[in-house]
């Protein structure tokens, strides 16, 4: 069972859902670009029973608020959405788990904030955005953020009412990882029932969100801050795809063979079977893990 919580903050409020008591171990958990917190549905109930997970909405998604009219979504308002709930919570020292996004957001934090995190968990995620290549890529995403921000502000759009089914339909289409339960899971906190049909409940722009993004040797400074207490595991049909990430570029290569190198003393790299969403498509696949992870007692867990 699971009780629902929402955090005042200015321009309404943060939604968020719990499990287990709350003066259990604090584990805040944090979902991916476009979902919701019912991302952890699954995972949760197979985890330790001892800790108190908090599973979060950011800002324009799931059931938390829109930010105010003309406002955009960067990248960092995501991690003070983080600052905010563990504020609201008066936790000192807590677990974060991520999930693709969820996961950048908790790595920024975990930067930001090392004396706060006790554990970092991330799922098909390093803990990062990668900074393009070349300089024009990165000078052209930042003017795109400004002019889809604009554009969508021009049109004000009314959002589409959509049957269940089509919804979910759509949802799946955009989303080959996910499976049709998956979907199912993600929608019932993602959409608002009408009298017209569904409606998504995702503030349209949080599509423009400006990122911030890292060289590759800023990265590995950053990975070796936060040594000794971070679990990272990747799906081997996932996004990132861990044994043709050479393939990509040289900054991958770069980040790949510094974990072979320096890093895979202080951080855990675990390769799992499954899907971009393995931990709610087959939950099973990474609680163990992730379960053995969190009752470990030393500050490197041993899997």
């Amino acid at each position: 069972m699971f009780s629902e919580l929402k955090f005042p903050v200015p321009w309404g409020h943060v939604a968020a859902k719990a499990w287990g008591p709350s003066d259990g171990h604090p584990v805040l958990c944090l979902h991916g670009w476009l979902d919701n917190a019912n991302t952890f549905d699954k995972l949760i109930p197979l985890l330790p029973r001892d800790c108190y997970y908090v599973a979060m909405d950011f800002s324009g998604h799931g059931l938390s608020s829109h930010r105010p009219a003309g406002s955009p979504y960067h990248f960092l308002d995501y991690v003070t959405d983080v600052r905010r709930v563990a504020a609201a919570l008066q936790w000192r020292r807590f677990t974060l788990m991520g999930h693709s996004m969820g996961g950048a957001v908790a790595g920024m934090f975990c930067f930001l904030y090392p004396e706060m995190v006790d554990k970092l968990i991330l799922l098909e995620n390093l803990g990062f955005l990668l900074a393009p290549e070349e300089t024009e890529a990165w000078l052209k995403s930042k003017r795109m953020v400004i002019d889809r921000l604009l554009s969508l502000e021009a049109k004000q759009q009314t959002p589409k009412a959509r049957s269940p089914e089509a919804a979910l339909q759509r949802l799946l289409e955009a989303n080959r990882h996910l499976t049709a339960e998956g979907g199912a899971i993600l929608l019932q906190r993602g959409a608002t029932e009408t009298p017209a049909g569904l409606v998504y409940n995702r503030d349209m722009r949080v599509r423009t969100q400006s990122r911030e993004s890292f060289t590759v040797e800023q990265c590995v400074k950053l990975l070796q801050k936060i040594q000794d207490r971070v679990l990272i595991i990747v799906a081997q049909d996932g996004l990132l795809v861990p044994h043709k990430l050479h393939s990509r570029n040289h900054f991958v290569k770069a980040l790949r063979e510094a974990f072979e190198s320096t890093l895979k003393e202080h951080i855990q790299l675990v390769e799992v079977p499954g899907s971009h969403f393995v931990h709610l498509n087959e939950p099973e696949v990474v609680s163990g893990i992730i379960s053995n992870f969190l009752t470990a007692q030393n500050a490197r867990a041993r899997l």
